[in-house]
């Protein structure tokens, strides 16, 4: 935990935001729940906080709750002492009202009486205000606290209806988007250890390995040095499929392996990178062009980052310079301005640049990607590629994102591209047949938006062009 007057701060800030917006009421916060793993309540998997109680709180253990009041500011905590059953099984636990003291907060009360003082709120006619959430456990405790359907409490939407609120949502993302010194403190610390993470796996790429072992070797050093891995590693020879979690192959010779994986710290912040390898050290020509092309699109996208430009914009500028030297290799012609408007772009990267970081790897998008990416007089795109971009915002100091072009041969797409006639007079779809056991390529890093510019987080970053890949991986 930080200091107790960080999250005093930080909920101080909450509440001035919504008065500001003209909202009344309470806000009402559920941490996190033990999740079961078998058929036992005993049998759980890791606990993970939810963010949000992360954010506002600080305290990483199960089943607590929050009451915040809007109109005066007072604040309490609900949670159970531990009794000695509890203790036969966990061992002493801090009590309650020191780690309540540890986020800044006096008053406290038994759990069950968070459910009493919710319902005693509506009964009141008082507005409850709360955030959306993924976990099936905290959509039943809202149900049970606000007496609303279960189909209303996973909705989003303003006014006075049975739903998350639309205004705390707001009021939240503005807050979380815009990271504090302690909290850059934390991403610098989680990048090294990201770093050093890739280097175990660059370390054990070779012909024969099977994909699994390195990144079992990754996940144990996750483990050993952070809370664990920020998100399921992406380790395979098929980059094509953008979230292959499937490792169960030995790695072959001709092969490029992408590598997308991060380290979760202690306090939950994320790191995100993300490298692609030849299995052997050394690139054939086709890879080093297609890898070349990637990086040089990775390092136009961090140089144009800066605050007042959108990533939007960035985004745009990108994918513009992969179609330029696409076009230098003869896989696609003709002007590219009009290449970007029908959408060929999204054909080789039907992603977005990148996405917003922090206490989660994709920071906040359980509240809705369009609050957390988009500003209000943003609309998201409908077309492949830019209409995927998680973040389009305009930058500002303190924003935290990852920069991850790449290029696919993607043969079901390649094909329904061409069955459909989209970019006909642009792409060479003969050309691009020989590239159907190509596989992918992404490059990321994450990196902080600062008042004249910005930096990357971590103290290394890791190789990244052709010629530095090899360099490191020369044995």
């Amino acid at each position: 935990m930080f200091d107790s007057a960080v999250y005093r701060r930080r909920r101080a800030a909450l509440v001035a935001s919504m008065q500001q917006a003209g909202q009344c009421g309470i806000m009402i916060f559920a941490g996190n729940d033990d999740l079961p793993s078998q058929g036992s309540a005993s049998s759980v998997f890791r606990f993970r906080q939810d963010s949000a109680w992360v954010y506002f709180f600080g305290v990483d253990r199960p089943l607590w709750a929050a009451v915040v009041d809007i109109d005066s500011g007072e604040e309490k905590l609900y949670a159970d002492d531990v009794d000695i059953d509890d203790i036969v099984w966990m061992g002493p636990q801090v009590p309650v009202s020191e780690m309540a003291a540890g986020a800044g907060i006096a008053a406290t009360a038994p759990a069950a009486k968070w459910y009493e003082d919710v319902r005693k709120a509506i009964e009141q006619g008082r507005r409850v205000h709360f955030l959306p959430t993924m976990r099936d456990g905290n959509i039943q405790r809202l149900v049970r606290a606000t007496g609303y359907p279960y189909d209303a409490v996973r909705t989003t939407g303003s006014g006075a209806g049975a739903h998350a609120s639309e205004e705390m949502i707001k009021a939240v993302v503005a807050l979380r988007l815009i990271k504090e010194d302690c909290e850059i403190e934390e991403l610098d610390a989680v990048g090294e250890l990201g770093f050093q993470m890739h280097e175990i796996a660059r370390n054990a790429i070779a012909p024969g390995v099977y994909e699994d072992e390195i990144s079992a070797k990754m996940e144990y050093f996750a483990k050993l040095r952070g809370w664990g891995l920020s998100f399921e590693t992406i380790l395979s020879q098929h980059g094509e499929t953008l979230h292959n979690c499937a490792r169960h192959t030995p790695i072959a010779a001709d092969r490029l392996v992408v590598v997308d994986a991060g380290v979760e710290s202690f306090s939950h912040y994320a790191s995100d990178h993300t490298r692609t390898y030849p299995a052997t050290g050394k690139f054939t020509p086709r890879q080093r062009d297609i890898v070349q092309i990637v990086a040089d699109c990775n390092a136009l996208a961090f140089s144009l980052t800066r605050p007042g430009i959108t990533y939007r914009e960035v985004h745009i500028a990108t994918v513009r310079l992969m179609l330029e030297r696409l076009k230098d290799l003869g896989l696609v012609h003709g002007d590219i301005d009009e290449m970007q408007a029908a959408g060929v772009g999204g054909l080789f990267m039907p992603h977005g640049l990148g996405h917003n970081m922090g206490l989660d790897v994709h920071d906040m998008e359980e509240y809705g990607e369009n609050y957390v990416g988009y500003d209000p007089d943003q609309q998201r795109a409908k077309q492949l590629g830019l209409g995927n971009l998680r973040m389009a915002r305009v930058l500002r100091p303190g924003h935290v994102v990852t920069d991850e072009p790449g290029i696919y041969f993607i043969p079901a797409l390649i094909g329904q591209f061409k069955r459909d006639g989209i970019g006909r007079d642009f792409v060479d779809y003969a050309k691009l047949e020989s590239y159907y056991d190509f596989g992918g390529v992404r490059i990321e890093d994450d990196v902080l938006v600062t008042p004249d510019g910005a930096r990357l987080l971590g103290k290394r970053r890791l190789p990244a062009s052709p010629d530095e890949v090899e360099a490191a991986m020369k044995r």
